[in-house]
């Protein structure tokens, strides 16, 4: 089973309780792990009653860092334990009250402080030696390290449009996910160069999205903007649901005899 999410006993620090993420930003930091986590996926677990985020003067609901942590155990229990809700409930509600999970060993004591970094998992499933990288800008050869890419092949990144280095020629953290996509590829032979169409594709996806949020995000209003920022996450996980959709059926038609 995952392991108990923070806060679950009731003595995790003050501040991992502190209701500061949009229903946005909750969805950024679960859909690297559950890439077809949508904001309706989160408002039906808070409506079944497995996570109670605080709501706003104005209705807009306010996540802490342990509700995060609570929708990752949710999330882990029924991907890899193909749990009912009806259980995992029962599960969270052990852990509130200190108790063990039914059937697993004790958990281990929950922590207020952030997890030390271990080693980072590669697009196939092995581990690098070294540990994941702080966020910031990287020099070209620690971002290669990282992403797993060779400077020739970090450069033809660059060259087709995929990875947009700084003046410096530094590349942001936040762009090693497109890396390490574009360096399990080329272990399949598919090179940087053969990878434009999804670079165009996204492009015209994001004008898309764009033009129909453009006048919200304009505003001046913090809700709207608000509001805004949670359409955008939500369009964007659905655009990415959909692309994986149709590929992974076009694909399946390449094995029908």
């Amino acid at each position: 089973m995952p392991g108990a999410p923070a806060g679950a006993h009731g003595d995790g620090a003050a501040d991992a309780r502190t209701p500061r993420l949009t229903i946005g930003a909750v969805l950024a930091a679960l859909r690297g792990d559950f890439p077809d986590v949508t904001i309706s996926k989160i408002r039906f677990l808070e409506g079944e009653g497995l996570v109670a985020p605080q709501r706003t003067p104005s209705g807009y609901r306010k996540f802490s860092r342990a509700d995060v942590d609570r929708l990752r155990y949710v999330l882990t229990a029924q991907r890899d334990h193909y749990l009912p809700l009806r259980v995992i409930k029962e599960h969270l509600d052990a852990l509130d009250r200190g108790q063990p999970v039914p059937g697993s060993p004790p958990p281990g004591p929950p922590t207020s402080e952030p997890a030390a970094p271990g080693p980072a998992v590669d697009d196939d499933g092995g581990r690098d030696e070294e540990p994941a990288p702080a966020p910031g800008p990287m020099d070209a050869g620690e971002f290669a390290r990282a992403a797993g890419l060779t400077p020739v092949q970090l450069a033809d990144c660059v060259q087709f449009g995929l990875l947009a280095p700084d003046a410096e020629g530094r590349h942001p953290a936040g762009d090693l996910p497109i890396a390490r996509a574009a360096a399990g590829l080329a272990r399949h032979g598919i090179e940087p160069r053969h990878l434009r169409v999804f670079r165009n594709g996204a492009e015209r996806e994001a004008a898309l999205v764009e033009s129909l949020l453009a006048p919200v995000l304009r505003s001046r209003s913090e809700d709207a903007r608000t509001r805004a920022g949670e359409q955008l996450a939500e369009l964007s996980a659905l655009s990415a649901q959909l692309h994986r959709a149709l590929l992974e059926a076009r694909l399946r038609d390449l094995l029908r005899p």
